[in-house]
């Protein structure tokens, strides 16, 4: 069968497809079932005894250590509960430097001397685990021969029962370090950095008065993804084995019309929409909200917000959940940054705020905030700690992948900057000239038709253009990418939040001392904090070629690219800071700064192998077969006498050469030696390899608008976005 009729033939077997019935219960309530498949402190109170639950929670509640003494009592419970629930197996369930989930089942059962089996779960078996860690990217902190790594029970993130048709397991999250104690993982560091802003966050609230309960960072991820036909999936190798597509003609229409956004969720999608957040539901994942996005094809989903421990694996999670229903509805679920050139990419907005049981969230301005001092304080450890750690912010979401995505304009740009709104700015700006005594309160929507009430309108508009944005009672980090983890940007804002709180806490401690009144020394903090740091406060247009100009005269970091980027994490005052606050040492922080750079240059040699793969063995062969269909009927015009119009043959004649010039430059490009130098490497890469990447597909795109139809072979932009 040749390549164009698989083309056409997925585009017969999409038209045909008729989309599974959802098959749920009429009488079950979405508050029946969530939850059901979580061993959560409900089920824990009702099966552990007295003391081993309020032992257990203590230390999920208020992060008091683990008492292993009661890690047999919590097994057994924990292997019942999951016997009942169809599991016959178990998995350590951790989150290595792929990006990815990992897990290894273990079976309940085990052989007795009489040929039966007994089911076991023991203490020691939950708390610990033995995988193989030779084969996780470790950035150099573990020869490839020294095999040995160790997963530890997270108690404060619970165990849940993972549905299959073929059998169901229960998963055990936990963290992954390597014999040394040093971090093979995502978790870990979450839970380093949490603790470590925890302890200075509690420290301004005991100024405050307070007597506080645990200080926990919560995290409220917003997942954007493309949905595409199975049938045009298997049918595009770029999509297959990357992720995006490396060629593709812009569509007749694109987003231009911004129809798709909000609009009416396409009945097939609002299927797979309820037949995911049923899942999720019963795994205790508060799926919130969905709509279409604005690309064609893109949709997006809010769960609400959680810990930030807790949320990063509902996360991963999600994720895995997306990609396998969809499959089940004959889709596959993409979160590449930018799996379509021309239209918008998918973003994971990270909203962040930190908070307790006992004085609740803490960034939270109430309706005057300039006399909110606690609010102001914490405000401005984050306006410090984003002008000073900037360029960690953006290196916390570096990937070949989101390089395509960071600066266009659907995302924010790469220089990282606070969006804080009419209100707090100019709060903040009254407080640099001498202390706040208004707030601009919030005003009335007047819409102007009788039978509808007048609305309450914030004091202050959003601004999409920011990458780290006041939003009313958090801050949304708009950086990160779709495709990745959001452990990495909680990582880098708790430690640099960890760094600002210590600062903020240790100066109002030291006039204390020295006898200033509190009041006066909070003013003083928070005028020296603005008038150091107000440089990173922009509420305008960060699209705009003007803030480029404007945010170099402020010195803000312009990193555009992962290459510029990762090399943030290992300058002195990157690996001090992590070390102060005991997130990272300085292997851990090379490591991760090795890992990225292999990552980018492993991403950008798939995708150009991929590249010069589908150029030599698809577009060039149908563009040939058309060149030779005209240069045909240009022979047979002339051998009738007739005179041959040869435009059209000479129009793609020339792309054709191009694409061939592009081939052997790629090629070359590829040869190229770096003499195992990875930032050499991602450089050339960078510089190179891309641009060699993108004639390709210059000439090959121009190619698919000239070349007949029946003999184009890759489903197009306009049948992938469109036919679904």
């Amino acid at each position: 069968m040749s390549s164009n009729n698989v083309r056409l033939q997925a585009i017969t077997s999409v038209e045909a497809y008729i989309p599974p019935p959802i098959s749920f219960d009429p009488g079950e309530e979405p508050g029946e079932i969530f939850g059901q498949n979580v061993f959560s402190l409900a089920v824990m109170q009702k099966r552990l005894p007295k003391a081993v639950y309020k032992s257990v929670l203590a230390t999920i509640e208020h992060s008091a250590p683990l008492d292993p003494e009661m890690a047999d009592a919590v097994a057994s419970a924990m292997k019942d509960w999951a016997l009942e629930k169809g599991a016959t197996h178990y998995a350590h369930v951790f989150y290595p430097l792929t990006g990815l989930t990992a897990e290894k089942h273990d079976s309940f059962l085990d052989p007795v001397g009489d040929g039966s089996a007994f089911a076991s779960f023991s203490g020691k078996t939950l708390i610990q685990g033995e995988p193989d860690a030779s084969s996780f990217p470790n950035g150099g902190l573990r020869n490839t021969f020294e095999a040995r790594g160790y997963t530890g029970w997270d108690v404060m993130s619970p165990a849940y029962v993972l549905e299959n048709p073929n059998g169901n397991t229960l998963c055990i999250p936990t963290v992954f370090v390597s014999m040394t104690g040093e971090a093979l993982d995502h978790k870990t560091p979450v839970l380093r950095s949490q603790q470590a802003m925890a302890a200075h966050a509690e420290r301004i609230l005991r100024l405050f008065g307070h007597d506080p309960s645990r200080v926990v960072s919560y995290c409220g991820p917003e997942q954007e993804y493309f949905l595409v036909d199975s049938h045009f999936f298997l049918a595009r190798p770029d999509l297959l084995n990357a992720g995006r597509t490396l060629f593709g003609a812009k569509p007749p229409k694109g987003q231009e019309f911004d129809d798709h956004y909000f609009g009416a969720i396409p009945e097939r999608v609002l299927g797979f929409m309820m037949d995911t957040e049923r899942e999720l539901f019963k795994l205790g994942i508060p799926a919130k909200t969905r709509h279409n996005e604005v690309a064609p094809g893109q949709f997006e989903i809010a769960p609400m917000f959680e810990r930030a421990n807790v949320a990063s694996d509902h996360q991963q999670l999600l994720m895995t959940t997306f990609k396998s229903i969809a499959k089940k509805h004959g889709m596959e679920c993409l979160f590449h940054e930018k799996p379509f050139a021309g239209v918008n990419g998918s973003g994971k907005h990270v909203n962040f705020s930190l908070g307790n049981t006992t004085e609740g969230n803490l960034l939270l301005p109430g309706d005057n905030p300039h006399d909110n001092a606690q609010f102001l304080v914490f405000c401005a450890a984050v306006i410090r700690a984003v002008h000073k750690y900037g360029g960690l912010l953006r290196a916390s979401v570096a990937s070949a992948s989101n390089d395509h995505r960071l600066g266009a304009n659907e995302a924010p740009p790469a220089i990282i900057s606070i969006f804080l709104g009419d209100q707090l700015a100019d709060v903040f700006d009254q407080i640099a000239k001498g202390g706040a005594t208004r707030s601009k309160e919030k005003g009335t929507l007047i819409i102007g038709v009788d039978t509808l009430p007048d609305l309450a309108k914030d004091p202050g508009d959003r601004n999409r253009t920011s990458p780290f944005a006041f939003t009313g009672n958090r801050f949304e980090f708009r950086a990160p990418g779709s495709l990745q983890t959001v452990a990495g940007p909680m990582v880098m804002i708790n430690t640099i939040m960890a760094e600002a709180l210590d600062h903020c806490a240790t100066v109002l401690e030291a006039a204390i001392e020295e006898g200033t009144d509190f009041n006066e020394a909070v003013q003083d903090l928070l005028t020296t904090i603005v008038s150091d740091h107000g440089a990173v406060i922009f509420n305008g247009n960060g699209y705009s070629d003007e803030w480029q100009v404007e945010a170099e005269q402020r010195g803000l970091k312009n990193l555009r690219t992962t290459v510029d980027a990762l090399p943030e994490l290992i300058t002195p005052e990157a690996i001090e800071l992590f070390s102060k606050y005991s997130v990272f040492n300085e292997r851990e922080m090379h490591s991760r700064y090795e890992i990225g750079l292999e990552h980018y240059l492993l991403t950008v040699g798939v995708e150009a192998n991929l590249t010069l793969e589908i150029a030599t063995t698809t577009v060039l062969p149908a563009a040939l077969r058309y060149q030779t269909e005209l240069a045909a009927n240009v022979a047979a015009l002339r051998a009738a006498g007739v005179d041959a119009d040869l435009s059209t043959l000479e129009s793609v004649s020339a792309p054709i050469a191009a694409l061939r010039a592009g081939i052997t430059s790629l090629s070359a490009a590829l040869a190229h030696d770096h003499d195992e130098d990875a930032l050499l490497a991602a450089t050339f890469a960078r510089d190179e390899v891309l641009p060699a990447m993108g004639a390709i597909r210059e000439a090959a795109d121009t190619l698919e608008s000239l070349i007949a139809d029946d003999l184009w072979p890759l489903p197009t932009y306009q049948e992938m976005l469109y036919i679904l």
